[in-house]
């Protein structure tokens, strides 16, 4: 299990769960407020595949993203050429640096330090993803949840009893606002991000 005090991890329990919507949210709030102190924020967003070829997760054909994985992992940088894409739009929301992983899950523990060798020690990292809470410890996991029990996906019943917050998204405002101020983003003695969940 990697240790990653800097990031704020979410995951949905079924497709188009709110995960960039939260994401782009939290972007927005600590960009504006400029309360990082010019801490970079690096938004990641994470696709696992049992297997190489493997067809998308969400069924069908998708976007052909999961079948080219020919190797154990890809991770490309969001450049902000296609805007309606998920990553180009935590690019806008004012994320420094924004990448896509796609990965076999046997692969994501190795993927994510490559990732990790990326980008600055010291900045404040933004996850999508159900699968990487089963190989990393965030500073705050998240979950989404969005429709009753039986449609959960078994990437999210394997870490729901993870979440250290459950949020019923229910597509308010309201519901993004009390999810905002409850996470604490501090820098450490050594300038360190370090994310806590606090009260209510």
């Amino acid at each position: 299990m990697v240790y990653a005090p800097q990031m704020i991890l979410i995951g949905s329990a079924g497709q188009n769960g709110g995960k960039t919507t939260l994401a782009k949210a939290l972007i927005k709030t600590w960009k504006s407020s400029g309360s990082l102190g010019g801490v970079p924020i690096v938004a990641l967003k994470i696709t696992s595949v049992a297997q190489q070829g493997a067809l998308c997760p969400r069924g069908g054909k998708g976007c052909g993203s999961c079948v080219s994985i020919t190797g154990d992992f890809i991770l490309e940088e969001e450049q902000g050429t296609s805007p309606h894409k998920d990553t180009a739009q935590l690019l806008k929301a004012g994320a420094d640096r924004v990448f896509w992983l796609r990965s076999l899950y046997r692969s994501l523990a190795e993927a994510y330090t490559h990732f990790l060798a990326q980008i600055p020690p010291k900045g404040l990292i933004i996850c999508e993803s159900n699968s990487l809470r089963e190989v990393v410890l965030p500073g705050c996991f998240i979950m989404l949840m969005n429709g009753p029990a039986s449609r959960i996906k078994p990437t999210a019943t394997r870490v729901l009893p993870l979440a250290d917050l459950v949020v019923q998204n229910r597509g308010l405002q309201e519901d993004l606002d009390s999810v905002i101020s409850r996470l604490q983003v501090r820098a450490d003695e050594t300038g360190g991000i370090q994310v806590h969940l606090g009260g209510e």
